[in-house]
């Protein structure tokens, strides 16, 4: 880290940053010291008057840390972390000279983060920062780590898009928001024909390239709405909610369509072009999510007895 950047920073564990925080204290005094001492040791700093005052800094300011005392005019303190921690996520501590009226508890309740009494000395109240804001950084990694692999778990390595697994949580999930709210719901699923041909011809590795270029390619052709994944070997599935049978064959056929347009090269010199079948449904009301599935890869294979390279859709 270069010696300007150490000026303009502030060390929490190995990272140098500038970190922002609002003092909010009616107490003009205290509000004053507060604000230059922490302004001296490079963080940056603005302050308020009150609660009212406060709120509308935060619109445009992104603090790290609030730093606010609980006895004001008009809305408290307390009242303010309230306020805070439901609009923002932002950490506040929360500084009191009337030590037999609030407790850590109160202040905890509220949304705090720490509590500190008045008087106080400035080293006490940078080390408590430290602590907030270190605790702050720490609880955003783990929840950055928690999301990596909560996609990791759901995603195909391969493909990149949702697994089976993921598939079977969200279509019963899908079917569920059906029989409350009466929404439409269809379902595609989707064979590479011939494929163990291509990779007993070609192999695994460019039949593995084969699988990740029409993952990208049923990716392109899916609405915003719409969900992706690879069922299991040269296998697809789309779920389709608020759609009814017509609109997914559309889709359906974009697809197939898109994927036969491109032109795959095993080896130097052969160009080859793959085809896809696909079968197609729409969830009737009172059926599980068994039927519903279990009838779109009935025709499926409707769709692979009568040619391939198409798509077969069927309804009760």
């Amino acid at each position: 880290v270069s010696r300007k950047a150490r000026d303009k920073g502030y060390n929490i564990g190995e990272k140098f940053m500038t970190y922002s925080i609002l003092v909010v204290d009616d107490d003009i005094t205290i509000r004053n010291s507060v604000t230059e001492y922490l302004k001296a040791i490079n963080y940056e700093v603005k302050s308020a008057l009150d609660a009212t005052q406060a709120l509308k800094i935060l619109k445009s300011f992104k603090a790290n840390l609030v730093l606010t005392d609980i006895m004001m005019k008009g809305m408290d303190g307390l009242e303010l972390t309230r306020r805070i921690k439901d609009s923002y996520d932002v950490d506040v501590m929360v500084m009191t000279g009337y030590s037999a009226e609030y407790s850590y508890e109160n202040a905890v309740k509220a949304g705090a983060s720490d509590f500190i009494f008045k008087p106080f000395r400035f080293e006490e109240l940078d080390l408590r920062i430290k602590r907030v804001l270190r605790e702050a950084e720490s609880k955003k990694e783990r929840s950055k780590l928690l999301k990596k692999l909560e996609k990791i778990a759901i995603t195909d390595a391969l493909t990149g898009l949702y697994n089976s697994r993921h598939f079977f949580a969200q279509v019963k999930t899908e079917v569920n928001r059906h029989i409350r709210y009466s929404r439409a719901l269809s379902l595609l699923i989707i064979d590479i024909d011939f494929f163990k041909n291509y990779n007993d011809t070609w192999g695994h590795l460019e039949g593995d390239k084969v699988l990740m270029k029409i993952g990208k390619t049923v990716n392109s052709c899916m609405r915003s709405m719409d969900t992706a994944y690879r069922y299991g070997g040269e296998e697809f599935t789309i779920l389709l909610p608020e759609t009814r049978i017509k609109k997914a064959c559309l889709v359906g056929e974009r697809i197939k369509e898109s994927i036969c347009d491109r032109i795959f090269e095993p080896e130097p010199g052969t160009k080859v072009s793959i085809s896809v079948s696909l079968g197609a449904t729409e969830l009737v009301k009172g059926e599980d999510f068994t039927t519903f599935i279990s009838r779109a890869d009935k025709a499926l294979y409707k769709s692979k007895d009568t040619g391939r390279n198409k798509l077969t859709y069927l309804i009760p």
